[in-house]
């Protein structure tokens, strides 16, 4: 990953697929929502694994289990073993290891996915904060997670027992929305008990750590539609990130990045994997992709040209970033999309 602050998206000569030795490819939004597979997806991940490239899924939602993730996949047309899965649950139930004995009682409120990777550490899930547990551990329950259960962990956190969540997305795409995530109901624990948990998730580095010790990645491309979770924790593994528009990101969003959230490269969807990245260029303030020229005037961003919106929006984050520098760009960037029809 370039040092220092990211001012623009970066160009490549090569295929991502071929540059890259993995992909760590997140699912909701980039692979597929509600269940389905986005545009372009199957094809494209099929292309990229031909040529090469190790495909892993990492998801922070800890409901399911690697087996019926995959599962899901394989039925979508991409083959997946449940050793391509990367969970969340399986990042927090290392990280609950690593600080209590094997054996040990775990307080789990969560579904499937968390008992499961939890036993594969050895540990032991409980169902009541009057069964002694040594630990608390909250992931996402999905959408028949009750009361009783927030409950349950707020008992146990209110005596002193060590706290871990998942993740805390406050919220999580579903095919009739967007619902609450694992961190809404993490705040409800904390709202009870003034607690604060152990987060293993994206963006945080237990996520990253587990994703490499499982993959084995050398060249890892990070690939997201979130900035708050997927490229930030690009950012915070120190390695590159592909921001796919299929997603919650929309233009204005990326715009306004600040550095931890400013992708490497930004494409539609996931046939960006299968060819190399425009470079932005830039002199005097003006940045140029494609047939675009973006700047940042004194209240709004600025862009003049023609040609491929993706690459407009390329060199409108150049004009963004630069100008925000270490912060958030505030200019208004709406006449600027709307000539890109984003």
């Amino acid at each position: 990953m370039s040092q220092g602050v990211r001012t623009r998206p970066e160009g490549s000569g090569r295929p991502l697929s071929e540059a890259y030795d993995t992909a760590l490819l997140d699912l909701d939004g980039v692979v597929y929502t509600g269940g389905k597979a986005i545009a372009h997806a199957v094809d494209s991940l099929a292309s990229a694994r031909e040529g090469g490239m190790r495909l892993a899924y990492v998801t922070n939602n800890a409901l399911r289990t690697p087996d019926v993730v995959a599962g899901h996949l394989t039925e979508l047309g991409i083959p997946t073993g449940a050793d391509d899965v990367i969970t969340s649950a399986q990042a927090v139930a290392r990280l609950v290891g690593e600080q209590v004995p094997a054996g040990s009682r775990v307080l789990v409120i969560g579904g499937e996915g968390l008992r499961v990777a939890l036993r594969e550490r050895g540990l032991v899930p409980v169902e009541s904060a009057d069964d002694d547990p040594v630990a608390v551990v909250q992931g996402y329950g999905g959408p028949d997670l009750t009361w009783s259960r927030l409950a349950e962990a707020s008992y146990a956190v209110a005596r002193g027992v060590p706290w871990f969540a998942s993740n805390t997305d406050l919220t999580i795409p579903s095919g009739r929305g967007i619902a609450p995530g694992n961190g809404a109901a993490v705040e409800v624990v904390r709202i009870a008990t003034g607690a604060e948990p152990q987060v293993a998730g994206k963006p945080l580095p237990p996520m990253h750590r587990e994703t490499v010790i499982r993959t084995g990645a050398e060249r890892p491309l990070v690939v997201g539609d979130r900035l708050d979770t997927d490229i930030e924790g690009a950012f915070n593994g120190g390695v590159d990130s592909l921001l796919v528009l299929t997603g919650v990101t929309d233009g204005a969003r990326l715009l306004a990045a600040p550095p931890r959230h400013r992708p490497t490269f930004v494409d539609a969807d996931l046939r960006g994997l299968l060819g190399g990245q425009p470079e932005v260029a830039g002199e005097g303030g003006r940045f140029r992709c494609g047939g675009w020229t973006a700047s940042a005037g004194r209240e709004e961003l600025e862009l003049d040209g023609d040609g491929k919106a993706l690459d407009g929006l390329r060199a409108l984050c150049a004009a963004a970033w630069t100008a925000a520098g270490n912060g958030a760009c505030a200019l208004d960037a709406g006449k600027a999309l709307a000539k890109l029809g984003l």
